[in-house]
């Protein structure tokens, strides 16, 4: 089947492609199929290969399929070809398989759209374009699938484009990510400069030997490639237009945060970890960018009103958490909790679509409570995705968040202070998701009167994706049980092949007790998270005011997220659009429009004076035939 693995990417474009162009002439039962088939045809196959690349030892776990020859120039030889390896498995059936619980999600959340057809269809490229990045075998190819992503997440943050604030959305989305691909570009470029080449296995292999550790070029590359994902996984300072992406429809927003787009990022550093590891100056920034966003967006989630926005700063924290681990080169547990993560945060938008669903669009936790009784299946469904996410023993978040701050303290590259970070904000997530639980589902109903009557449970084809989630989000963990608890870590072992090379194979400080009591603080501190939590919303709900008013100077900054956008707007973006008008009133206007408009008038002007050489009038013609004759006449006398 690995043979075969261009299915993967290709069955995703073949629905992009029917529901594209036949989507209104199939009808939406037909279009819906088409779009679930297609993508869980996909995650059937890249199940197979996950299989079939068990069966062979783990050295030998790295496969090359080369379809046919993209570009040649020269010596210069770029091939459509997908890489097989653990890594690239693990994204496979991550992008696949959650995106299909999505896709599946969509036929009920999405069913009386009126863009229903163009919905699925943008929804099939979307992850066409990630399974391309994440199997690529060069870097060519990954820019392809790379460029994809931002495409379709301007496509669908914007896809009520008829709401000025989805069109805003999209936009912003579309802009602040193409400063992040300036430098990915740059970064791909200084690569084939540098090597002549951009497959994975040559440039890889070479790197050690062609460029000087640490070195001003192999820290440039790195940096670069790094702003590109800084970009795509919103990271400071470029995160901004994440939580503006929740205009989106919410399956728009789990599939962006859980299994496409925010991962492309991590996914990059962790595949270029041999570049990585050549740098110490990059990896050392990537994690200090990591643990300065995990609690940076953390603190802004904790009084932030739109569940949505809450969820999505809670992504961007989480993020953080991702490449705090690649920064300190556990690259693998970096990949682990985007394992994980992609279970619990896809559970918690659908289930913040469902509560949606139930209250006529209202997204406000002001105006929610209560909602336990009227909805059993989402309450506990976004239980488990809520604990899971806050690291509660047991529930997948906890082996891989923990695993990440254990690391972050052992580890050469790591120390005290980024474990600290990771440390405090592990207690921020479990309140500002309690906060967020027990607004919506417990304590006293909110909800307006007039929308009462309607509330009701989702439909079962939003219900049962959620099930699965949740599922996912209690087990999923569980295939990388820390040996401190007895387990093997059977994730870790499975993607040792690819990051033998990393520093996380070597030089950590092994110390069970100290790993146990890490865990123990970290399980501590996310209870009284929760505890916090439920005293403030739920035992004593006047606390929270009552705070908000006596520290009103930190709650407004927060509040309104450290005014960032209103700093960009003005020192950036206002400029700019000055810069940009006065291009266009002395370059576009005064220039190009004068010299077009100034020769049109000079012509006129001429062709107004020739015109009366013709007349129409015969005595207007004998008079000018006069003049000629008393013109040439007189030439010839006073000559």
């Amino acid at each position: 089947m690995i043979d075969y693995c261009w299915l993967v990417p290709f069955l995703p474009l073949l629905g992009f492609l029917l529901n594209g162009l036949l989507g209104k002439k199939i009808g939406k039962k037909l279009a819906g199929w088409v779009g679930c088939g297609s993508v869980f045809f996909s995650f059937l196959v890249a199940l197979k290969i996950f299989s079939e690349l068990l069966s062979y030892p783990a050295s030998e776990r790295f496969f090359q399929k080369t379809l046919f020859t993209w570009v040649v120039s020269g010596n210069f030889n770029i091939n459509i070809g997908f890489q097989i390896d653990p890594l690239s498995t693990v994204m496979m059936l991550v992008v696949s398989g959650v995106g299909f619980v999505i896709h599946l999600y969509s036929v009920g959340y999405m069913g009386k759209d009126p863009g229903y057809f163009r919905y699925f269809s943008f929804l099939n490229l979307f992850v066409f374009s990630m399974l391309t990045l994440v199997m690529a075998d060069n870097f060519l190819l990954l820019y392809l699938g790379w460029e994809g992503v931002g495409l379709c997440s301007y496509l669908l943050i914007g896809f009520w484009y008829e709401k000025r604030s989805a069109a805003d959305a999209g936009k912003k989305a579309f802009i602040t990510t193409r400063i992040g691909d300036l430098g990915f570009a740059l970064g791909i470029i200084l690569l084939f400069w540098t090597f002549g080449n951009l497959n994975y296995t040559q440039v890889f292999s070479q790197a050690p030997s062609v460029l000087s550790h640490g070195g001003a070029l192999i820290t440039a590359i790195t940096l670069l490639l790094f702003l590109g994902a800084v970009g795509k996984s919103a990271q400071i300072p470029l995160y901004v237009w994440l939580p503006d992406a929740m205009e989106g429809p919410s399956p728009v927003s789990a599939l962006i945060h859980a299994a496409t787009m925010v991962t492309a990022g991590v996914y990059v550093v962790a595949r270029c970890h041999v570049l990585y590891e050549l740098a110490p100056l990059s990896m050392g920034i990537v994690a200090v960018i990591g643990a300065a966003t995990a609690i940076y967006a953390a603190s802004i989630a904790l009084v932030q009103n739109d569940i949505k926005r809450i969820l999505a700063y809670s992504t961007i924290s989480q993020l953080g958490y991702m490449f705090l681990a690649c920064g300190v080169g556990a690259f693998a547990c970096g990949i682990f909790h985007l394992f994980t993560h992609a279970f619990f945060k896809a559970l918690l938008f659908l289930g913040a679509g469902a509560v949606m669903h139930a209250l006529s669009g209202e997204l406000d936790l002001r105006k929610m409570g209560d909602l336990k009784k009227y909805l059993p299946v989402t309450f506990w469904c976004f239980l488990a995705g809520v604990l899971a996410i806050s690291g509660i023993p047991f529930f997948s978040g906890f082996f891989s968040k923990d695993e990440i701050l254990w690391k972050a303290f052992s580890s050469p590259h790591g120390g005290f202070l980024l474990w600290l970070i990771g440390f405090i904000t592990a207690g921020m997530t479990a309140f500002y998701m309690f906060r967020l639980f027990c607004s919506i589902f417990l304590g006293k109903s909110r909800v307006e009167e007039e929308v009462k009557p309607h509330i009701h449970e989702a439909p079962k084809s939003m219900t049962i994706p959620m099930i699965v989630l949740a599922i996912l989000s209690v087990i999923g963990g569980w295939i990388g049980i820390p040996h401190v608890l007895g387990g093997k870590e059977h994730f870790g072992k499975f993607l040792s092949v690819v990051f033998e090379k990393g520093p996380e194979t070597h030089g950590i400080i092994h110390s069970a007790k100290a790993e146990s009591l890490l865990m123990i603080l970290s399980v501590l501190v996310v209870l009284i998270g929760i505890a916090v939590a439920y005293l403030f919303y739920i035992s004593r709900p006047q606390l929270p005011k009552n705070l908000a008013e006596k520290y009103k100077g930190p709650y407004k900054v927060l509040l309104n997220k450290y005014y960032v956008d209103e700093f960009y707007n003005k020192a950036i973006v206002g400029p700019f659009i000055n810069l940009a008008l006065w291009f266009w009133k002395f370059i576009d206007v005064a220039i190009i429009d004068g010299f077009a408009n100034g020769s049109a008038y000079i012509l006129g002007w001429i062709s107004g004076v020739a015109r009366k050489v013709q007349t129409g009038y015969v005595r207007n013609y004998a008079l000018s035939l006069l003049l000629g004759a008393v013109v040439i006449l007189a030439y010839f006398v006073l000559r």
